[in-house]
């Protein structure tokens, strides 16, 4: 018996990463993602296959997955198939569902008020499960199974900024190639550059790390590097003082599990930030669990930052497993 971990990179690999340790285990497991500093850093030691990368209404690089699916069916003999999306997704499941595989479709904690297009398209196919981690939109068709922000609880911070260091700050935007977030740069590179408003606020020098995912900063007098390995970032992050985050899913895990309260400001799908508006949605349920601070580009200050330091995050005790249909 073994299960087919299935994801695109990003807030899709982290989440399924947390998800798997709730499901409850087979003798066997592989992986299937695509290459980058994330996934051979989240994925050291497992089981895994890579796959070129599967871009947003990627309809050919659906069809190379087919093969790749059939193949491993038979060296790996797989009885069970799990995935938290994106497109990858279509190139496995309805192919392995037709065999008799026992297939999962757990749909991104992002998607606060329904289904992303994989999702929609997934729902239709034959012995497909299909997942939601929202209570809202459950239904006969989406079953609720848990959600991955369950596993986390605000607390009042611990530990402070050590008097005379340097404020420590990062700003990340996740791995998506296609949707540069430039505003949020151009906004942060003053608030947070040498001499500027933050740093006179708090009377200390400020340290950032920029993780500029696909966007071009080059003009903006900022040392960024566009990807970090997850442990690399994990390190950061924990260490940190203050996190600015977009509203991405793989990204506020990683801030939850590092224990840092984060700023998180949505894309816009108008702007050419993402492919639709479902951070805004995001950033509003992590506000409400009391886990993030939600704020826009054009409204985000000093004062939003240096409010989050006096909320730290920490693991629930008990995390319940992930409900699995049988």
């Amino acid at each position: 018996m073994t299960t087919l971990f299935l994801a695109t990179t990003g807030g899709h690999l982290t989440q399924l990463v947390a998800l798997a340790e709730r499901i409850p285990p087979d003798r066997g497991e592989v992986w299937v993602t695509h290459a980058n500093e994330q996934s051979r850093s989240l994925l050291d030691g497992r089981d895994v296959v890579y796959l070129p990368y599967v871009g947003v209404r990627d309809v050919p690089g659906v069809l190379r997955c087919v093969p790749v699916a059939r193949e491993l069916l038979r060296r790996r003999r797989l009885t069970r198939a799990v995935s938290t999306g994106s497109g990858i997704a279509l190139g496995f499941l309805p192919y392995l569902a037709a065999r008799g595989v026992d297939c999962h479709y757990i749909e991104s904690a992002a998607r606060v008020g329904g289904p992303s297009l994989t999702g929609r398209l997934l729902r239709r196919v034959p012995r497909v499960h299909t997942y939601t981690q929202h209570r809202g939109w459950a239904d006969d068709h989406w079953h609720y199974g848990g959600n991955g922000f369950d596993a986390y609880e605000a607390t009042p911070a611990v530990r402070g900024p050590v008097p005379g260091s340097p404020l420590r700050v990062v700003v990340t935007v996740g791995t998506a190639h296609e949707f540069p977030f430039r505003r949020l740069f151009v906004r942060l590179a003053g608030l947070l550059r040498c001499g500027g408003e933050l740093q006179r606020a708090v009377g200390r020098p400020v340290e950032v790390l920029w993780q500029s995912g696909g966007t071009p900063v080059d003009d903006l007098r900022i040392d960024a590097v566009p990807f970090l390995p997850a442990t690399e970032l994990a390190a950061a992050l924990a260490r940190a003082d203050v996190v600015v985050s977009h509203a991405g899913t793989g990204s506020a895990l990683a801030s939850l599990e590092a224990g840092r309260f984060a700023v998180v400001v949505p894309r816009e799908a108008r702007l050419g930030e993402a492919g639709d508006d479902h951070q805004r949605e995001l950033a509003r349920e992590l506000d409400g669990r009391g886990l993030a601070r939600h704020r826009e580009v054009g409204t985000l200050g000093v004062d939003d930052l240096l409010e989050t330091l006096a909320t730290s995050v920490r693991r629930v005790s008990t995390v319940p497993a992930f409900a699995l249909r049988t």
